[in-house]
């Protein structure tokens, strides 16, 4: 079986600062916006957004990402206690972020960026969603280097079985954050940037982002361990699985709201 090599989850230090593989792995996915957004935006002009906006986009995009992901963390996972712990909320070096919550940040965010730019909301959505995988990607790597958020239990004969020493428990297990990269990172970038490079319908590119991720976290959780305080939920699913059921429902909507209302 393999091993999880236990990262030094350190990168390097800068005297007294320590800078993190997780944070490097953020600021990876965060440059690779800034880059292939500017290129979209100087070489697709319909796509309503030019390059001296990409800055500012990505700005509040940053902040709805952090924001979000750890307001999703500490309220959709365990709410009970950071309600009655609300100072522990701004301990984001404790670790906790929320994918889930991380969407429901960007959403904000685009919202908030549309408003005061007169843009819409779709225009801003589709243009953003086909970049956002490689963040996704990159996180989830960030992840693995930690050694964190591993997988279920597997029989040792599978070729990927992988121990995590920080499970604690020397079994072999799956290593759902690779499952992950490959799923909601790589593969749904290829999806959405194909599917993106002509004009879709307002909506159609983050429709079929929401229904792509939704799908895909929601098919991996069957091989990611459940976070420990909460376990499985109601019909043996877990809380990722149920958050993505909503994002589902609206990338359907979304992809088929067009051909209806035009019906």
């Amino acid at each position: 079986m393999l091993v999880h090599p236990q990262f030094n989850p350190i990168a390097f230090s800068i005297g007294p600062v320590a800078v993190h593989w997780y944070g490097l792995m953020y600021l990876l996915g965060f440059a690779l916006f800034w880059l292939l957004g500017r290129y979209r935006a100087r070489h697709d002009p319909w796509r309503g957004l030019n390059a001296d906006q990409i800055e500012d986009l990505l700005f509040v995009g940053v902040l709805g990402v952090i924001l979000g992901g750890r307001l999703g963390y500490c309220f959709l996972y365990q709410p009970e206690y950071y309600l009655n712990h609300l100072s522990a909320v701004i301990r984001v070096w404790d670790g906790g972020m929320s994918a889930h919550g991380g969407v429901i940040g960007v959403i904000v965010a685009m919202l908030y960026f549309g408003k005061t730019r007169g843009i819409s909301f779709f225009t801003i959505a589709d243009f953003v969603t086909p970049i956002v995988p490689l963040g996704l990607f990159f996180g989830r790597i960030g992840n693995f280097i930690n050694g964190e958020l591993w997988g279920r239990i597997c029989s040792p004969d599978y070729p990927l079985a992988m121990i995590f020493p920080r499970a604690g428990d020397g079994l072999p297990r799956h290593p759902s954050q690779l499952y992950e990269a490959g799923l909601e990172g790589l593969l749904l970038f290829a999806l959405l940037w194909w599917y993106s490079q002509k004009p879709r319908k307002p909506g159609q590119v983050a429709g079929l982002f929401c229904l792509g991720y939704g799908i895909m976290r929601f098919t991996v959780e069957f091989f990611r361990e459940p976070d420990a305080f909460l376990g499985l939920l109601a019909w043996g699913l877990s809380q990722g699985q149920w958050l993505s059921l909503p994002m589902i429902a609206v990338g359907v909507a979304a992809l088929c709201w067009p051909y209806a209302s035009k019906k």
